[in-house]
């Protein structure tokens, strides 16, 4: 049972769960229309945390932290909805007994106890609830009846009152009573781009010469945590993020044949980095940061028991990499927001039972110009020519001859300095996968093998250079640059696409923008 004061009054709301696991996490998973599948629970209307079983922290009790986020996403209105439930939940009022919910054609109503979440793997939640409230007179004018109902809407966003003696008169009243949400709503969003413009250094490195118009917001927020439940790469506590595994193997040009059950491994892993990389795209829009992208990336390898390969892989801040107009790649989130125009790359690589998986794409951000679209296209069709090509007793060095040749025959470049490279049980590994021609790759492809291709193209010159962060590498004349990745098994006949997209026929998410 949990007890909880909300909004100022002495309004007391009790939640009562009950719960059945045979594993050893409890997750809800929902779906949010500004963040989409995740399994979270909420502790405010922005941040998001995931509920482990047993809590990690003693002070943390469960039951309240959970009836937190069951109390955001059941009040959520139509635009929330909780997996399980068909349609969306809305109209939804706590009374003195229950929480009732009226849903739209095909949701499910209930009253009382219904099932919250739904299973993954042997794990279910189960959850009843009651709320208790002061007496008060029903807001709705002419109406002086008693009220026990109070809008869900308003104790989220803190709205003291709000109280209604039925359903009829709440929605009786909504015309003007929404009013008070949106003002509510635009307060808080003036407030938080106040405190957001107080702390933001955009220029933390004073007197250096940035190369095009894109500029860090600093502060970074701190290194997410990740729950000890979770399997963790052997650089993932390492204080310079070094893997020894990797350091031991450097230099090696033997390429690993993986077994059935390795090759297996990496089929899960790299679906698993698919669902967080589609998770990423549904954000991609104008007003939305890169850190918000970031933060729900770590929130779903997470709710996946998946670890984020590049935080803390030799230091870097974040679960992934977001890499803005000239920023070739390894683009670090940051609280700066997308603008209109913009072309966005999202690099995701997750660690599952032992197994990294990794992809990228680049997207348009609201409307683009022709320019954005042709380059964005190109380099797409310079991973797919490549993918193509992919067979056993093809030399590795091939692939890079036909990425430029497509690349100049559309006035584009190459960069030279970042290339594909093998992966599986390490993050980086041989081969390694040059994107440019005439490159001295060693290797000859055989069943087995797994790899990354992922050619960066540029609108301008194909040289870099890297910020002081040590990290983001951008074009050196500030033109725009994008960016596709793949991890690709090599079979008898030809190459699996990995990480390829399960809907939508596997086509990237940019060809809908189009």
């Amino acid at each position: 049972m949990g007890r909880r004061q909300v909004g100022g009054d002495s309004v007391m709301l009790w939640a009562m769960f009950s719960w059945e696991t045979l594993g050893p996490d409890i997750h809800v998973d929902v779906t949010l229309t500004r963040t989409t599948y995740l399994s979270i629970v909420s502790n405010n209307h922005n941040e998001f945390e995931v509920l482990t079983w047993p809590p990690n922290s003693p002070d943390l009790n469960p039951i309240e932290h959970l009836w937190d986020v069951l109390n955001k996403l059941i009040h959520g209105g139509p635009t929330s909805q909780l997996t399980g439930f068909k349609g969306s939940a809305a109209n939804i009022l706590v009374s003195d007994t229950t929480a009732h919910l009226q849903g739209s054609s095909g949701a499910h109503a209930s009253t009382g106890q219904g099932c919250f979440g739904s299973k993954r793997g042997t794990n279910t939640i189960l959850g009843s609830m009651a709320a208790l409230v002061a007496t008060r007179a029903c807001e709705t004018d002419g109406c002086s009846k008693e009220a026990k109902l109070q809008c869900p809407t308003c104790i989220k966003l803190g709205i003291q009152g709000s109280y209604f003696c039925s359903q009829e008169c709440f929605k009786g009243s909504w015309g003007t009573h929404k009013l008070l949400h949106k003002k509510a709503k635009e307060d808080k969003k003036d407030e938080e781009k106040n405190c957001m413009e107080k702390e933001v250094n955009t220029d933390p490195w004073p007197g250096y010469k940035y190369s095009g118009k894109l500029r860090p917001h600093y502060p970074l927020t701190p290194m997410r945590p990740v729950p000890g439940h979770i399997q963790r790469p052997d650089y993932a506590d390492h204080p310079l993020g070094m893997s020894e595994t990797e350091q031991t193997l450097k230099g090696t040009s033997q390429i690993k044949i993986l077994t059935p059950e390795e090759t297996e491994g990496m089929r899960i892993v790299c679906k698993l980095a698919r669902e967080v990389l589609d998770i990423a795209a549904m954000m991609v829009k104008p007003g939305m940061t890169t850190e918000e992208i970031d933060h729900a990336v770590h929130l779903a390898c997470l709710a996946r028991n998946c670890y984020p390969s590049p935080l803390n892989y030799y230091n870097f801040p974040k679960s992934c990499c977001t890499s803005v107009n000239e920023v070739i790649c390894h683009g670090i989130p940051d609280r700066r927001t997308l603008q209109e125009g913009d072309i966005l790359n999202v690099d995701i690589t997750v660690f599952h039972n032992g197994y990294h998986g990794d992809l990228n794409e680049t997207f348009f951000v609201g409307e683009v110009d022709e320019g954005a679209k042709r380059l964005v296209q190109t380099t797409y069709e310079c991973l797919m020519q490549a993918i193509d090509a992919v067979k056993p007793g093809v030399r590795y060095r091939e692939l890079g001859n036909i990425i430029q040749k497509h690349a100049q025959a559309n006035g584009f470049s190459v960069v030279r300095s970042y290339c594909g490279h093998g992966i599986h049980k390490l993050f980086h590994t041989a081969p390694n996968v040059p994107h440019y021609a005439k490159n001295k790759a060693v290797g000859v492809m055989k069943p087995g093998h797994v790899f990354t291709i992922e050619p960066m193209i540029c609108e301008g010159g194909w040289q870099d250079e890297t910020w002081p962060d040590g990290w983001t590498a951008v074009t050196r004349d500030g033109k725009r640059s994008a960016q596709f990745e793949h991890t690709l098994l090599v079979t008898e006949t030809g190459c699996e696409i990995l990480t390829r997209r399960l809907d939508e026929n596997g086509r990237a998410h940019f060809l809908s923008q189009m």
